[in-house]
């Protein structure tokens, strides 16, 4: 089935878990698709298997480290410099670490990471979102968004507390974006949702082969042995992407192809999400604008 043979997409976190399951499904369904890894081996490896196992030439990658706010900026130009359209934007990529700590740009890294650079290439490529009809935005929550507490004076440096609950900060964080990007989407015909995919047995914690620390390496093993597939969990991914029914969806919090309430209070404040992407501009600015004085 060749359905998305005139789709634009652009998927970040796309080497391993739910990122290279979607990836095979929207290769083969012929989309003209650019896949964003940190590591060029592996990137172009992944690149080169979805090349050969759907025979589609029309697949491309960039490589960026999403942690840096000027690699993110070099990514969303680099994407802008081959495509005058974007049909479906996949912020996929995401990490969790055994502490909170510094990333490059003086952020706490779980923040950075998993909710600044979505944000950033977003709004980056939010003209082309904008002009491509029936655009849709498509970001990776999770469950664990229910243990997040956001701090808007404290979290995006903040190195207290555990990498598990910077993790479900950051995921807390995407929904909110979610729906805030979508407050600002409306009068125009382009969408944006979130998910979560479940427990997925997946490589996710070894991001840069950061040891989690034994207690949960050991809950991840125990967790691994009731995990779905890849598969299974980017379902809710690809169904948001591509999917009829889905393009009803306007700024929710999906579970297994149904949208959900939030377990997190925080999640549903509209206040707050605007805060949010208010910091998350001034953010962006100040470190871009530290990066040209360097």
């Amino acid at each position: 089935m060749k359905d998305l043979e005139q789709k634009v997409i652009l998927l970040t976190g796309a080497t391993d878990g739910i990122g290279k399951a979607a990836a095979t499904n929207l290769a083969g369904r012929g989309a003209s698709l650019t896949i964003v890894g940190r590591n060029r081996a592996k990137t172009g490896q992944v690149l080169a298997e979805l090349k050969a196992r759907s025979g589609n030439p029309n697949l491309e990658m960039i490589i960026c480290d999403l942690s840096r706010n000027a690699e993110v900026r070099r990514a969303a130009e680099e994407f802008k410099s081959r495509h005058d359209r974007l049909d479906v934007l996949i912020n996929n990529a995401g990490a969790v670490f055994k502490s909170p700590e510094l990333g490059p740009d003086d952020l706490e890294l779980a923040f950075a990471l998993n909710h600044l650079a979505g944000f950033q290439l977003t709004t980056l490529l939010l003209d082309l979102i904008r002009s491509t009809p029936g655009a849709r935005v498509v970001s990776t929550s999770s469950a664990m968004h229910a243990r997040g507490k956001l701090d808007l004076q404290k979290t995006p440096a903040s190195l207290e507390g555990s990498g598990t609950l910077a993790y479900a900060t950051s995921k807390l964080a995407i929904i909110l974006f979610t729906r805030e990007l979508q407050r600002r989407l409306n009068g125009t015909t382009a969408i944006a949702n979130c998910f979560e995919p479940g427990n997925v047995k997946s490589k996710f914690g070894a991001y840069g082969g950061a040891d989690l620390g034994w207690v949960n390496n050991l809950i991840y093993k125990i967790g691994a042995l009731f995990a779905i597939t890849p598969e299974e969990g980017a379902d809710s991914l690809i169904w948001l992407a591509t999917s009829p029914e889905a393009g009803a969806l306007r700024g929710e919090y999906v579970s297994k192809r149904r949208p959900i309430t939030p377990s997190n209070q925080q999640a549903t404040d509209m206040k707050l999400a605007e805060q949010l992407w208010e910091l998350s501009e001034k953010l962006c600015q100040e470190i871009a604008a530290r990066t040209v004085q360097e």
